[in-house]
């Protein structure tokens, strides 16, 4: 023990020296950033996240994306995020740092009974201050934990530097006040890390932020074109608008219908807007696309009104659809299930049938079921595309294996009550040419009604259903394959590659497909 005390003696000191030197940064930054406080122009914000856990990817941070969007709702422009892990000095220094920067600093995490928990005693050391019991706090821990000794793991959580500020807020439910104060000191607001308590303990205190009086204004324009192409305009446009609206470009690979989703952003309205117009009036014509957000929510309008609109597509949606209706006369939605396997066709079959579901039944609570035949070797981007399907329609899956027949026998086994399949064949299938729009199984099958609603769609028909209703399909198809199976009997169609003007192989989409009898030459 006497060994140890030389090393706890170097220990305090260096601890000292951080200290002061921290406290040296926070009145450097105070004096500097008290002038530029003063100066028109948004409240702005630093987030600290804290803790070793969001380091180590043990824990998604979701309080810093929670925080920034709240906050620019009341005007504040969050210009910062940090972060660090369970260490004091660290957290101290940072606070130091950042607090004199900024109108606000929110730290997230570090509150708490166990070792770890030491944001409390980190704010302290930034500000050069003791810790103390607060009176109120202890009350409000006894009054949680029960009887609880002066020295407990649970007194930590009274435990804050001497010039805390305990803040209630308002439940915007109930207009009640909130029973526990959010602490703070100075400009530095300590949120807890779980994000439920950090959300409801800020949309309690949302007035404390909410006085600068700016509001932000932003649009998205979103451009069915490659970054590198629109660049030059981007650029041009953003030299030009200066800093009174910031342009940025974000590209998504994962969307059918747009590359490049541009954000126009600024505090001011008539400047956004106006900015828009031009960036419209410059990108490439025909590049601009809309962005349906969610085309399931909408489906039976949409499906409906162009099965009304007398063009050739829409006659052959309002075939399908009559098929679906009378299967669904013969048959309760229970005893239905729809064939789907992540390709175009049962894509479009299943877009069709919830439109109709939920035409026939807007009040219905049964999820929809959809049989799904597993392979062997399916693509990732397809089993990826099959899970956001699932979530997208809120589908009740039945996964089976084996060859159809083996399938159906297992689906006959555990879902007896399960009496008609919808399946996306076309007439150009395979064993296709004798089929009708309802047709029992096959002798010698299990005994299932087979709905076949796409019989008389061709290529160009799946494509254009898709494309104009925006409905989400698998990304496989925008990379050069036409029709979809494992990735061992699957390959890019040769009939959509394409020479840049680079000597670069590339490949078409699906849709841009001319000769529909090409359709399976992806297939081995």
């Amino acid at each position: 023990m006497l060994l140890a005390i030389p090393r706890l003696s170097r220990a305090v000191v260096r601890v000292r020296r951080l200290a002061a030197q921290v406290t040296s940064m926070a009145e450097s930054h105070q004096r500097c950033s008290a002038s530029s406080q003063e100066k028109e122009g948004p409240a702005t914000a630093a987030i600290l996240i804290i803790g070793d856990e969001i380091l180590k990817g043990h824990t998604v941070d979701t309080n810093s994306t929670f925080l920034s969007r709240a906050l620019r709702k009341l005007g504040v422009c969050v210009q910062r995020i940090t972060v660090v892990p369970d260490v004091q000095e660290v957290i101290a220094k940072e606070v130091a740092l950042l607090s004199p920067q900024y109108t606000h600093l929110i730290t997230s995490g570090g509150i708490g009974p166990t070792h770890d928990d030491v944001t409390f005693e980190s704010v302290a050391m930034a500000f050069q201050e003791e810790l103390h019991l607060s009176p109120e706090l202890s009350q409000l821990v006894e009054e949680f934990f029960g009887a609880v000794d002066k020295e407990s793991a649970a007194m930590k959580l009274a435990m804050v530097p001497c010039s805390a500020k305990l803040n209630y807020g308002t439940d915007p439910q109930t207009g009640q006040t909130l029973r526990y104060p959010l602490v703070s000191v100075r400009n530095v607001y300590i949120f807890p890390g779980i994000p439920s308590l950090l959300e409801r303990a800020f949309k309690g205190l949302e007035h404390l932020f909410a006085s600068s009086g700016t509001s932000f204004y932003t649009r998205e324009v979103f451009v069915d074109a490659d970054e590198t192409e629109i660049a030059p305009v981007l650029t041009r446009l953003q030299t030009g608008l200066g800093r009174k609206v910031s342009l940025g470009s974000y590209p998504d690979w994962l969307s059918n219908y747009h590359r490049v989703r541009l954000v126009l952003d600024s505090d001011s309205q008539e400047e956004v807007e106006r900015a828009r117009a031009k960036l419209l009036d410059e990108l490439p014509k025909g590049s601009v696309v809309p962005l349906i957000s969610d085309p399931v929510s909408i489906a039976t309008e949409e499906v409906y009104t162009l099965a009304n609109g007398g063009t050739p597509l829409g006659d052959k949606v309002s075939s399908a659809l009559k098929t679906i209706e009378m299967a669904l006369e013969q048959y309760a939605a229970t005893e239905v299930c729809v064939g789907f396997n992540g390709g175009k066709d049962c894509t479009v079959l299943l877009h069709l049938y919830h439109a109709a579901l939920k035409r026939r039944y807007p009040d219905g609570k049964e999820k929809l079921k959809a049989l799904y035949i597993r392979i062997v070797s399916p693509f990732p981007e397809m089993e990826r595309f099959l899970q956001d399907t699932i979530k997208r329609y809120d589908l009740e899956l039945i996964s089976v294996e084996g060859n159809i027949r083996q399938a159906l026998s297992e689906v006959r086994e555990r879902r007896p009550e399960l009496r008609a399949v919808l399946m996306g064949t076309r007439r150009s299938d395979p064993y296709s040419l004798s089929l009708t729009p309802m047709c029992p199984t096959d002798p010698g099958w299990p005994d299932y009604m087979r709905v076949n609603p796409l019989l008389e769609w061709t290529y160009h028909d799946i494509w254009s259903f898709l494309r104009t209703l925006y409905v989400p399909y698998c990304i496989l198809y925008d990379k050069g394959y036409t029709s979809l199976g494992s990735m061992d009997n699957t390959c890019r169609n040769a009939s959509l590659q394409t020479i840049d003007d680079k000597g670069i192989k590339r490949y078409k989409p699906a849709y841009q497909l001319e000769n529909e009898e090409e359709e399976r030459n992806s297939r081995a």
